[in-house]
């Protein structure tokens, strides 16, 4: 695959480093960047043939076949419109827009042109969640009731982030989207979001946006997606994943704490990890970060799915329905009630809510919980089937 890169900045870094990671015959042959000393370091850096300082150049460009786009929010439609526009590929990251009408007229740019948009949600892809979604379908938790997904950090790194009407909002747009895909993907991406509700609040920096939130996402079958994010979180930062099923439980810790720990005086003044504060004392580094946050497996699906021509496993259809989402949460935490999450084009399956059939102890109670006592006795909670008191056996 030939590829160009629009942006040069933090993210763009990340994804150079990680287009090679698996398949190893992919190329980036042109880099784009506002201003044009930017995107010729960065061709210097990772021996890119061209740069320039013109999206249209860079998306027409005849070594092309798709485009990777690393810019800020407020850019991501022009982007995708010029990606459209000159029959090329877009790989946009996340979110995909600010707002569900931004990411609807890009979704419908893409499929009026016939290219495959590729939604670069990269922590979908990180192993951990892969082999999550993989054994939550297979049956090994049964079925998802609640699954919650955290994403703090003391911050974004890029001034536009905290500039509102570039970004779409605050920590909810930033980090919020990654979570809501997530949790999407644990409970089912067939089962619709039907409603939102969500507290947020500035409560450390001088900015419009939101810096703290939390939301839960109603689902059609009855589940609930909850998301937490920080902005003011301390210590670097912090992923974390929780699946609770009628059969099993999924916990996973993708950053802050994963089982690599290392002490040191600081002074090397090494890259330690992504949002990491502090570069001595106690430190909490990550193995292989672009593989463990799913950019190498991220990437490979994109291009396999182009080549393929089929859809990926996160398309642009997927960063409609999260903007969706974060849209009603935006409303919630202004109205401070439930609001409905308006999708114009769902895709999924109609699935309500089918209350689970309960377990009978015999024919007259049914059976609430089963437990072994300390002492070898087994307890049984129970419910009486025609009266409803409960009673131990």
């Amino acid at each position: 695959m030939k590829l160009a890169i629009l942006g040069s900045g933090f993210i763009a870094r990340f994804y150079a480093d990680a287009l090679v990671g698996q398949r190893r015959k992919d190329e980036v042959t042109i880099v784009y960047s506002r201003t044009l000393s930017n995107a010729k370091k960065f061709a210097d850096d990772y021996n890119v043939p061209n740069f320039t300082d013109s999206i249209k150049d860079c998306v027409s460009h005849k070594d092309v076949d798709a485009v990777v786009i690393a810019l800020s929010n407020d850019m991501h439609l022009e982007a995708v419109l010029a990606c459209a526009a000159a029959g090329k590929h877009p790989l946009c990251t996340k979110p995909l827009g600010r707002t569900a009408r931004e990411a609807l007229e890009m979704l419908q740019a893409v499929e009026k042109a016939g290219v495959t948009g590729g939604y670069l949600e990269d922590l979908v892809y990180s192993p951990k969640a892969l082999k999550s979604i993989a054994a939550i379908k297979s049956g090994s938790i049964g079925d998802v009731v609640w699954a919650k997904s955290r994403e703090t950090h003391p911050g974004p790194h890029s001034d536009w982030f905290w500039d509102k009407e570039k970004s779409g909002g605050g920590a909810i747009i930033d980090l919020g989207c990654h979570c809501v895909e997530l949790c999407r993907s644990y409970i089912g991406k067939n089962i619709k979001p039907v409603e939102v509700i969500c507290w947020a609040d500035t409560r450390l920096h001088p900015i419009d946006a939101e810096d703290n939130a939390v939301g839960m996402v109603k689902y059609e079958n009855g589940a609930i997606g909850q998301f937490e994010v920080s902005w003011s979180f301390r210590g670097g930062m912090d992923l974390r994943d929780e699946v609770m099923g009628t059969e099993g439980t999924i916990w996973i810790n993708n950053f802050l704490r994963t089982g690599f720990e290392m002490f040191t005086t600081g002074k090397s003044g090494t890259y330690v990890a992504e949002k990491a504060e502090s570069d001595s004392g106690w430190l909490f580094p990550v193995g292989d970060e672009v593989n463990e946050l799913g950019y190498n497996h991220m990437f490979t699906d994109m291009f396999d799915a182009i080549e393929s021509n089929k859809q990926p496993m996160e398309n642009f259809y997927d960063g409609y329905v999260v903007n969706a989402i974060l849209d009603a949460a935006f409303l919630s935490a202004k109205t401070k009630k439930w609001e409905p999450v308006k999708i114009e084009d769902w895709r999924g399956v109609a699935e309500k809510k089918v209350e689970k059939e309960m377990t009978s102890y015999d024919k007259d109670y049914y059976l609430i919980k089963e437990e072994t006592l300390p002492s070898g006795e087994k307890k049984f909670i129970v419910k009486n089937k025609k009266t409803g008191s409960i009673e131990k056996r």
